[in-house]
């Protein structure tokens, strides 16, 4: 059964740093591409960014491209989302996301990835 569990979030003033995890268990993560979401309050849940199986290639959403940067551990079956320049509009329930097929890229429509996590909550605070 497919895990996933994210952690890091928090408040933070704008301008700041942040730094989610999200570790996965339950088959070969490194045969999967993955994404980070997010949804704020009233919003539908948007895509922040993907990165391929193998890690050598990634994917941004125009509004954090420059400040956020994805990457992956496979020794260590984790994803990252390095979060930098905090801006309030970045507040949002920040979710992480494995599509069901190996092999397979990141997409941007959440409705490509099956398996999610709890979600970790991202403050910023201007």
């Amino acid at each position: 059964q497919v895990q996933l569990v994210e952690s890091g979030g928090g408040l933070v003033q704008a301008g700041g740093s942040l730094r989610l995890s999200c570790a996965a268990s339950g088959r070969t993560f490194s045969s999967y591409s993955m994404g980070w979401f997010r949804q704020a309050p009233g919003k539908e849940r948007e895509f922040v960014a993907g990165i391929k199986w193998s890690g050598r290639s990634t994917s941004y959403a125009d509004s954090v491209k420059g400040r956020f940067t994805i990457a992956r551990d496979n020794a260590k079956n984790t994803m990252y989302l390095q979060m930098n320049s905090l801006k309030s509009e970045d507040t949002a329930v920040y979710y992480c996301a494995q599509r069901r097929e190996p092999y397979i890229i990141a997409l941007k429509d959440p409705k490509a990835y099956d398996y999610w996590g709890q979600g970790t909550q991202v403050t910023v605070s201007s």
